[in-house]
């Protein structure tokens, strides 16, 4: 099945490791041209060259926190410099940390409010106008399936990114004129470092190993396993597609059948 990916130009925000770093290296094997960014320069830097190396290509690395929204556009507008336009963003900033509710202060609620909603804010304001002069486009947000069924102990996460996909659905009607479709992925369990530090975290709490708590996990998900990254990435990759040109304001869950909801 071709997907039509060749040569569009891919944003992937948090490119540089799990879910991120999969979704670019699989949009760029497509043949899309790609930019990422993160905040870790290291981390950055072997992403570019593994992705450069896998797929041959077409690649950029720009560093940028995006939990500050003046940076959040700046990747945005070096990357349609670079390119010279834009036809996929993915907006992905990663997750805010697990604490419980009393001991969040005002301070890190708007850290996560900048990280994870206003960074998606800042990054499809920027996109939508080229977007709309071409009358194509793909915005994907990486959400957590915590938006269909809140999960102990990330608060943060399930207040949040519940707003990331009420301005996703609203976008999605606002858009659909233009031939922008606007969709939301929920990925459960996924084997990635953060679902791993999740685990630590858990095992602390409860006085156990991290390995018991993932196999815990496993035993309420119906596949019996988490999923990969890489499972993910085939997700966002086909919703960033040609092929997907009818599928808009959604937000689908990869989660094995962990989500017992029926909507």
């Amino acid at each position: 099945m071709d997907l039509g990916l060749k040569n569009k130009v891919a944003l992937v925000a948090g490119g540089s490791m799990g879910l991120g770093l999969a979704v670019a290296k699989i949009l760029a094997a497509e043949g899309a041209r790609i930019a990422i960014c993160a905040l870790d320069d290291s981390n950055l830097i072997a992403a570019e060259k593994e992705i450069r190396s896998e797929t041959g290509g077409e690649i950029v690395a720009i560093p940028a926190d995006l939990s500050n929204a003046g940076q959040a556009k700046d990747f945005v507008r070096r990357a349609c410099a670079h390119f010279g336009t834009v036809d996929i963003l993915v907006n992905n900033a990663g997750g805010p940390p697990s604490v419980p509710f009393i001991d969040i202060d005002d301070d890190l609620w708007n850290f996560g409010f900048r990280l994870n909603l206003m960074s998606t804010i800042a990054m499809s304001r920027e996109v939508i106008p080229v977007m709309k002069e071409k009358r194509w486009g793909r915005i994907i947000n990486m959400t957590s399936i915590s938006v269909k069924q809140p999960i102990d102990g990330l608060i943060l996460s399930n207040t949040i990114r519940a707003g990331v996909i009420g301005l996703a659905k609203t976008l999605s009607t606002e858009l659909a004129p233009y031939n922008i479709t606007v969709n939301s992925v929920c990925p459960g369990y996924t084997l990635t470092d953060r679902v791993r530090n999740l685990a630590r975290t858990a095992a602390e709490k409860m006085q156990t190993t991290p390995e018991e708590i993932i196999k815990k996990w496993e035993k309420d998900i119906p596949m019996g396993r988490l999923g990969t990254p890489e499972e993910f990435a085939d997700l966002v990759t086909f919703l960033a597609s040609e092929r997907a040109s009818y599928i808009t304001g959604a937000a689908i869950q990869i989660d094995g059948g962990w989500y017992r909801g029926i909507m």
